[in-house]
């Protein structure tokens, strides 16, 4: 096989891509021209070849795979990805911090993003959550600020705890999320071994339109183990990129990661009178109530052969749903349909569905959605861009929706915008999670491990986070008054 020719970017053939043209003039040295093509495309590509990282989850790992459904689901979705068993699907995947920069360390107390994408049949469909299954807002227009609350302060550009317990003292339902996040939980010692979460609330749809309420899952065959905060914090200082080399590694060696999809799965009648929990994220469904359904797996088994055409490039949004699958009026689920392509747009521009780690795999005719900077792929030649078109040469069919079920969305809606306020309900399952999940160990890391990023925080903010805090159980105040030195009458 004969080796390839060094070209310029539109394929002339060059001598030699290290030497750019000069003039020489006396006394050494010499002058470029703006006729040397080759320099100045070297120095202006360079100039462009960062794109705008993500404002969230700017730092990732990720991987190509496949998908394998174990159960026949046909009782739950029409969705064809989900149905026969033994049937494989292509997927790729992303596991990221969210606060940090693309230069921050992995090993940080931090939710992690879990993100998968399905190149199905029916066109690409995203599950996009986090390692934890609940949120710190239920609220969508609170979203930019706990983000903003959770990086670097704007005067010094540090991080800054002061700033964090302040977002959260005022946002008291982030409180079962904060219970996750310091504990065993916060930080995994391996992207292999975290769960994803769907987080949202969805709709499962079957062949005759019947629907179910469900939520889900991904767990690691491989086990959890947590990193200590010591050793997190050690890790990265000696290897920041830790996570991401240690996935890349273990699919190098045909250690291929697997996890099991789940579902968890709410009749209508249930969601009737379910109440908040239905569509708030800043609570779970108890498994005791709803248990894990099984659908598949998935095995990560492809590195990426360049990273930042395949995982930099790809975009995730929960509003990319197949048939058989559908939203809900969760708040926040609306909210991030929107967000998330409109930030890719943004990033990556308003033809990123054309590149390659986004593209869908089955024929697309989306003739609304033509020319526009960075057109790569399809253009739909001559064919009329405007509805109902009679002049197309061949039209395509279209798909009638298979949800039905306006009996029941006027009332779960009214449910959705009532969970705004912040009661007693949003301290009950933190509660649960330290009375019954936390064993003694835990509590003490817990309390150990939030008791140290307060110190330096004015004292008033401790004693409210505290307070805050003992609202879940009297006995944390005790607990974290023992630690910070803060008066226990809280």
């Amino acid at each position: 096989m004969s080796r390839p020719t060094f070209t310029l970017a539109e394929g002339q053939p060059i001598s030699d891509p290290s030497v750019s043209t000069t003039l020489p003039i006396f006394g050494g040295g010499g002058l470029t021209t703006l006729g040397d093509t080759l320099l100045i495309e070297t120095l202006t590509h360079f100039n462009r070849e960062r794109i705008p990282e993500r404002v969230v989850h700017a730092k990732a790992a990720g991987a190509w795979g496949e998908f394998e459904v174990t159960q026949d689901n046909s009782w739950l979705t029409a969705a064809k990805f989900l149905n026969g068993v033994g049937k494989k699907t292509k997927v790729l995947f992303r596991g990221s911090t969210t606060g940090g920069e693309k230069g921050s360390a992995d090993t940080v107390r931090d939710v992690r993003g879990f993100s998968v994408k399905f190149f199905t049949e029916e066109g690409n469909h995203d599950i996009v959550g986090n390692h934890v299954p609940v949120f710190f807002v239920r609220d969508p227009v609170r979203f930019p600020s706990v983000n903003r609350s959770h990086k670097k302060h704007p005067a010094t550009n540090r991080p800054d705890w002061t700033m964090f317990w302040d977002f959260h003292v005022n946002q008291p339902e982030s409180v079962h999320t904060l219970m996750h996040l310091f504990g065993s939980r916060g930080i995994p010692d391996s992207i292999r071994r975290m769960s994803g979460f769907g987080v949202h609330t969805f709709k499962m749809v079957t062949a005759d339109g019947r629907f179910r309420y469900c939520k889900f899952h991904f767990k690691p065959t491989q086990g959890f183990t947590p990193f200590s905060r010591q050793e997190a914090t050690r890790m990265a200082g000696v290897n920041s990129d830790f996570h991401n080399e240690d996935l890349w590694n273990a699919i190098a060696r045909g250690e291929y990661p697997v996890w099991k999809l789940y579902v968890q799965v709410m009749e209508p009648e249930q969601a009737e009178t379910y109440g908040r929990a239905l569509f708030d994220i800043t609570k779970v469904w108890p498994h005791k109530d709803f248990p894990l359904i099984e659908l598949g797996q998935m095995t990560l088994n492809k590195n990426p052969e360049n990273w930042f055409a395949e995982i930099e490039q790809a975009a995730f949004s929960p509003s990319n749903m197949v048939p058989g699958i559908a939203m809900t009026p969760d708040p926040m689920l609306q909210a991030r349909m929107f967000a998330y392509p409109d930030a890719q747009r943004y990033r990556l521009g308003v033809n990123y569905t054309q590149l390659p780690p986004n593209r869908a795999i089955c024929p697309v005719f989306a003739p609304f959605e033509r020319d526009g900077m960075g057109t790569i792929s399809r253009n739909y030649g001559g064919e009329p861009n405007y509805v109902r078109s009679t002049l197309s040469s061949g039209i395509p069919s279209q798909v009638l929706s298979n949800v039905r079920h306006t009996e029941r969305i006027e009332r779960n809606a009214v449910l959705a915008q009532n969970e705004i306020h912040v009661d007693d309900e949003d301290y009950i399952q933190p509660r649960e999670l330290w009375k019954r999940v936390f064993d003694e160990a835990e509590k003490k890391q817990w309390v150990a491990t939030v008791s140290e990023t307060l110190e330096g925080v004015p004292p008033e903010l401790k004693e409210a986070v505290i307070a805050m805090f003992g609202k879940v159980d009297p006995q944390i105040v005790q607990m974290m008054a023992a630690k910070t030195k803060v008066n226990s009458h809280l």
